[in-house]
């Protein structure tokens, strides 16, 4: 069984949340909490109270406005989105007692930019 749910914007990718970093520590802190709260504000109800089946595999698709930000630089964001959900509740913990694995796609959507995410639960438990 799968559930999916949608951030709607974009967040902060590998280069921006360095920059804050080498800035000073304070700022590395604010924006991964930036991040953190549009994820976790973006998590359903409904989906906060559905007990999963773990392990789980996380399939993420990125529609970025427009090509410039590359995909790993755009996948770091996954930290914030497993951050959330373990801060909401709707994960136990975000390692590999929990975690399988990840799918990543990359799509371009100039008037709606946002990431869907998929959790395919382990249906052989």
């Amino acid at each position: 069984m799968a559930v999916t749910y949608t951030i709607q914007g974009r967040l902060d990718g590998l280069n921006d949340y360095t920059r804050s970093c080498r800035t000073n520590a304070y700022k590395g802190a604010d924006c991964k909490k930036k991040n953190q709260r549009i994820c976790k504000y973006s998590i359903p109800l409904w989906l906060r109270k559905k007990k999963l089946n773990f392990q789980v595999i996380v399939e993420i698709t990125w529609y970025e406005k427009n090509k410039r930000r590359d995909p790993d630089n755009v996948a770091f964001a996954k930290k914030f989105v497993l951050d959330s959900l373990v801060e909401s509740g709707t994960f136990p913990g975000d390692g590999q007692r929990y975690v399988l694995g990840f799918i990543d796609h990359f799509r371009v959507d100039s008037k709606n930019p946002r990431i869907e995410i998929t959790i395919h639960e382990d249906n052989d438990k």
